[in-house]
């Protein structure tokens, strides 16, 4: 039997490894999936010292030191994307699928402290309805307006679904020092590998014609491609496409 060729997946900010529950399944039967919850994350190791985007990117690759894995490809979404790249820098990816990667921006320019507003905002709506949360996402319509930040179809997910996502943002340890971030991806010419950015159609925190614009120039040999239909965690939206945007990114 053929040994199937490792596929690292990496979550965003203040979420965790379940955001990718619904893509793993489509993946599992062509490469052997990973999908770690990030340090300072909910059911993540634990951090000490101050949160980078650089030390969860050395916790990532000490992950995979343990597993005896020099290169695997890999596939993230927004933070997620980011540290795609850095792995990729380090010469320990194969292949990246940046799905909305975060970091294409000028540090404390409005194209960042606009995403990072946002980010706070959703934070601070699932800090306040907390007490009703698990009744609450019961309602599909609920569902669609407490995500509309990061997810164009957010009543396509189950209720614990939902519910698990907010749970897993609000007792991320990590998450407001990651959104205060001074870090950007620095210019990364030629590849080390082959690189995919997807963009998500209808993204309200990092646009393409924004973020995109800004890759382009920092990344040039990158592949670009839209996902249509989808907000900024397409894989709530639609995860057969991101399934198989990450499998013919991963080749």
């Amino acid at each position: 039997m053929t040994e199937r060729p490792p596929l690292l997946l990496l979550h965003g900010v203040m979420m965790s490894a379940n955001v990718w529950s619904a893509v793993v399944p489509l993946l599992s039967d062509r490469y052997d999936v990973l999908a770690p919850t990030a340090a300072g994350h909910r059911g993540g190791p634990a951090l000490t010292g101050r949160a980078s985007v650089a030390v969860l990117t050395d916790h990532t690759e000490r992950y995979l030191d343990e597993l005896g894995l020099d290169t695997v490809h890999v596939a993230g979404n927004s933070l997620g994307g980011w540290m795609a790249v850095e792995l990729a820098r380090r010469g320990r990816a194969r292949s990246v699928c940046g799905l909305s990667p975060a970091g294409f921006w000028t540090p404390g320019s409005p194209d960042q402290t606009r995403s990072r507003s946002r980010l706070r905002f959703v934070r601070n709506l699932t800090r306040a309805s907390a007490p009703v949360m698990p009744v609450a996402m019961r309602s599909a319509t609920v569902r669609r307006l407490s995500m509309r930040d990061i997810a164009a179809h957010g009543d396509r997910l189950t209720p614990q679904a939902a519910t698990t996502a907010a749970t897993d943002l609000l007792h991320c340890t990590a998450g407001l020092e990651l959104l205060a971030t001074t870090e950007s991806v620095a210019p990364l010419d030629p590849l080390p590998c082959p690189v995919t950015f997807a963009w998500p159609e209808l993204d309200r925190i990092f646009p393409q014609q924004v973020n995109g614009t800004t890759a382009q120039q920092l990344v040039p040999g990158a592949k670009h491609i839209v996902l249509p239909g989808t907000g900024h965690v397409p894989m709530i939206d639609d995860p057969a496409l991101c399934a198989r945007v990450i499998a013919e990114s991963a080749v």
